[in-house]
């Protein structure tokens, strides 16, 4: 019984840990996120954070075609002049980056305004990575709300001046399961700044001009 009410306790003080850490995420990122396109600043470069082009049962995948989306609009109302896309391209066959770029190619975006981050393979790895490998002390993060807001979050951590523009969402039936991952993405972000951990790779300095 003893033990039973430990494991309770610990339970609920977990539980409200990461609601607590759910809450300053949102709300030290709120004053940095856009829905609307004709409010938000300009910025020289927006950072698309990667996902799957398709899903498990081979169908697009609505993250990845929101935040394509996101990104030519940004880039046709002149908010952006260049796009680096973080992702993660760390097996064989698999290449966030490249397909994000074809896509943008496709849809009228200049190739030689397009860079690709291939070792993006976590939202950390990415923001940290703008800055330290290609340069970047400001940019506009393009994902969704949820995502952008810990990403606003990661980036205040480490001096990124960077400002957010909110992709659609996903239909209502994704949210549940997004949410739960969230909860512990969280956390886990917070646990890496409080240890300060660094990207898996940095590398060689990339000049995006």
């Amino acid at each position: 019984m003893k033990y039973l009410k430990k494991t309770v306790l610990f339970g609920v003080i977990a539980l409200i840990i990461v609601l607590f850490i759910d809450y300053s995420v949102s709300h030290k990122a709120k004053d940095f996120i856009y829905d609307d396109i004709s409010t938000i600043s300009k910025n020289k470069v927006g950072l698309i954070l990667g996902a799957s082009k398709l899903t498990t049962s081979g169908n697009i995948n609505l993250y990845y075609k929101y935040r394509l989306e996101a990104a030519i609009s940004l880039y046709k109302a002149g908010k952006i002049e260049l796009i680096l896309i973080s992702g993660d391209n760390g097996r064989k066959g698999y290449d966030e980056p490249t397909d994000f770029k074809n896509d943008l190619i496709k849809n009228g975006i200049p190739e030689n305004k397009i860079f690709l981050d291939y070792a993006g393979f976590r939202t950390l790895d990415s923001i940290v990575r703008a800055k330290e490998v290609f340069g970047l002390t400001e940019y506009t993060i393009i994902s969704q709300k949820f995502h952008n807001e810990r990403a606003i979050y990661l980036a205040r951590h480490f001096n990124i001046n960077a400002i957010a523009f909110n992709a659609k969402d996903t239909p209502t039936r994704y949210i549940f399961k997004t949410k739960l991952r969230e909860y512990l993405a969280r956390t886990k972000a917070s646990i890496d700044m409080l240890f300060n951990v660094s990207p898996k790779f940095l590398g060689d300095k990339i000049e995006i001009k």
